[in-house]
């Protein structure tokens, strides 16, 4: 039995959840925290901590919070710390939760001779200005953009929703359910731009990814490569395109000497701009009351939606299944005519309330 403890969502359904046992708790650092401290949660017959992403956890602040989520487990444990990179932090931690450790190295499965990379130098008050005309150059299906921080990414997604360019803003200020949909609505293609931090970017599964813009430079090289390294995967070419001032140079420079080359470096005056550009995504998301934990399966939702509200199948896209809620991708021109058959109509012979995402 697998039990879930993440922040954002209710407490007591957690504590209910745990009150009946679990082999195996995932959790968020703060909210197994406050499940420790209330002793809702015991952990004195661990006998495996896995730690994924701690290079990110570390970067946000949450070293004391793990360490002392550490001081509640056995000494005997067995320990697995996941880590992208491997700076000073990473080492000094596994020397002081971990006994005569075994390092395994995974090489990105990815091929950076695949991925067009290109660096535009700009002054400050061009970098908006920019990155609106990379998107009117190249015209990409689909592009997650990077920034720093949680303020930027909304600022960016804004000004890319202000000039016809839909887009969506993931960051650690988000739910799990807000989370939850931005992922299902750029990965069914009702989203086609998503706007992002390093730390909410992690675990994301892009198939299919046109371009990667980075919005700034990221002051660790190492991160840059996992940047662009979401694009030009299973065989496909990718673009990989970053914006930067003269201030950001040695940033250049220790990407340059992690890749071994140097970069391609060019000018905005070389892309093509037009103002009537406009980026809108060939579905839609609608949202359906009912899920996993109620018996529903994605054939529950297709057949109804093909059957009695008359839908052909060539306008219905990805389906999604969560505990208590699913996401059907739609074509536009499909999105009233299966909202008015589930105003009143029912999917596995109960009501199915749904909702069309914005």
């Amino acid at each position: 039995k697998l039990v879930l403890l993440c922040g954002g969502k209710p407490f007591g359904p957690q504590v209910g959840s745990l009150e009946h046992g679990a082999h195996i708790v995932v959790g968020t650092p703060g909210r197994l925290q406050d499940h420790l401290k209330k002793r809702t949660l015991k952990i004195d017959q661990l006998t495996t901590l896995v730690l994924d992403e701690a290079d990110r956890m570390l970067d946000m602040g949450f070293s004391d919070v793990m360490d002392e989520i550490i001081g509640y487990t056995p000494t005997s444990r067995q320990t697995l710390l996941f880590s992208a990179t491997y700076p000073d932090n990473i080492k000094t931690m596994s020397r002081n939760i971990q006994r005569d450790p075994i390092s395994i190295t995974v090489e990105a499965e990815h091929q950076h001779n695949v991925i067009e990379q290109l660096f535009y130098q700009v002054k400050r008050h061009e970098r908006n200005n920019t990155l609106l005309a990379l998107f009117q150059h190249y015209r990409p299906a689909s592009t997650v953009v990077f920034c720093h921080t949680k303020a930027q990414c909304n600022d960016v997604a804004q000004l890319l929703q202000d000039n016809n360019i839909e887009a969506l803003a993931i960051h650690g200020d988000l739910d799990q359910r807000e989370r939850d949909q931005v992922l299902v609505r750029f990965s069914n293609n009702s989203c086609s731009v998503l706007v992002a931090t390093d730390v909410a970017a992690r675990g994301l599964d892009i198939k299919s990814l046109a371009m990667v813009i980075n919005y700034e430079l990221p002051r660790d090289p190492e991160i840059f490569i996992h940047r662009i390294g979401r694009t030009g995967r299973a065989g496909e070419t990718g673009l990989a395109m970053s914006i930067f001032t003269e201030n950001e140079q040695r940033r250049i420079n220790s990407i340059e000497e992690l890749q071994n080359k140097p970069c391609r470096i060019d000018s905005p005056l070389s892309l093509d701009r037009d103002s009537t550009y406009k980026l809108y995504p060939p579905m839609v998301t609608i949202q359906i009351d009912g899920g996993r934990k109620d018996k529903i399966r994605p054939g529950d939702i297709l057949g109804a939606l093909t059957g009695a509200a008359g839908l052909k199948g060539s306008q219905i896209g990805k389906i999604d299944i969560f505990d208590r809620s699913s996401y059907v991708a739609l074509e536009h021109s499909a999105v009233r005519q299966a909202l008015n058959y589930l105003a009143n109509g029912k999917i596995k012979g109960r009501p199915a309330k749904a909702r069309k995402l914005r």
